[in-house]
């Protein structure tokens, strides 16, 4: 271990646990800055569905990676893997602490470990992983990637067509399971992560998200999700919250309707984060109704500082 050694606290978990106000006390406490990593917060014409910190939050201490990004853009996992590690490295000139925060686990998981190699894919097979995709829908995708691959179907989003499609042309391209080339290469880090993970029992997560959904739909989500159906095409917007209220607009649902699929979808997409989550054993669990002030306890013991 380095003389001076630097810690990324990682905070991650289901969405609507607290992640964001456990975030901003430890950074608080450790005058550090925050890395967001939530793939959807990177948009800035993305406000209310991907609940964003709030004013008091985002004045309390800065946010790196939240609005920086416009849903035209073509932004992947390996762009925010470079700009995160970029950031990082200038974070801990000043500060041997930083915190990193979010439900996307695939890119935590880039940051905090490295992104996997995956073998090139013929031209040819993503063009018949498309045209299928085309033809017979997000079905199709779900259908083939759970008989190729159930052990990545199992955490896959599958709401997010690209996501399967590139699991499915790794799997037809190399014949073998998309699944296998994860978690291979070994990165190094110049830091060493500290993992925190909030939980609650199913009904509670569940409670919290519906809760959430309300405000949303309070504070203007069917009226953003408006303003971007033209777009609705963009991979950005290919998510939970947005989809339904375009089916909406598409006229096959009714809003309420809508609302409640947003509700039952996230409920799904909390089950899968937990999933993936739950594969790290270095990382620490504590009931979302852990005050902060133990977690920050805990935390410090990584260097002995008193609290």
């Amino acid at each position: 271990m380095k003389s001076n050694p630097k810690f990324l606290i990682a905070i991650v978990g289901p969405t609507a646990i607290g992640k964001t106000s456990l975030a901003v006390a430890v950074a608080v406490h450790f005058k550090c800055e925050i890395i967001s990593c939530d793939s959807r917060q990177f948009f800035k014409e993305m406000r209310i569905g991907t609940a964003v910190p709030n004013e008091t939050e985002l004045a309390s201490v800065p946010h790196h990676f939240i609005h920086n990004k416009s849903i035209f853009e073509n932004y992947t996992v390996g762009d925010f893997e470079k700009e995160a590690l970029a950031q990082l490295e200038v974070l801990f000139k000043n500060n041997d602490f930083a915190v990193l925060v979010g439900g996307s686990g695939l890119y935590v998981d880039a940051v905090l470990k490295g992104l996997d190699d995956f073998p090139e894919i013929a031209v040819t097979v993503r063009e018949q992983v498309a045209s299928e995709y085309e033809e017979n829908g997000i079905l199709y995708l779900q259908n083939e990637l759970k008989r190729l691959d159930p052990t990545y179907f199992s955490v896959v989003a599958k709401e997010n067509p690209q996501r399967m499609m590139r699991a499915l042309e790794v799997c037809i391209g190399s014949g073998l399971p998309y699944s296998s080339f994860l978690n291979i290469k070994k990165n190094t880090r110049d830091f060493i992560p500290i993992i925190i993970g909030l939980e609650a029992e199913r009904n509670v997560i569940y409670d919290r998200i519906n809760h959430r959904v309300g405000i949303m739909m309070e504070e203007g989500l069917l009226a953003e999700a408006k303003n971007l159906y033209q777009y609705k095409k963009l991979n950005a917007l290919q998510t939970v919250g947005y989809r339904e209220l375009f089916d909406y607009f598409d006229g096959t649902i009714a809003l309420p309707f809508a609302i409640e699929e947003i509700k039952k979808n996230t409920h799904r997409f909390a089950k899968r984060q937990l999933t993936w989550f739950k594969r790290n054993e270095t990382t620490k669990w504590f009931d979302y109704a852990t005050k902060p002030s133990a977690i920050i306890n805990y935390i410090a013991q990584f260097k002995n500082l008193k609290t």
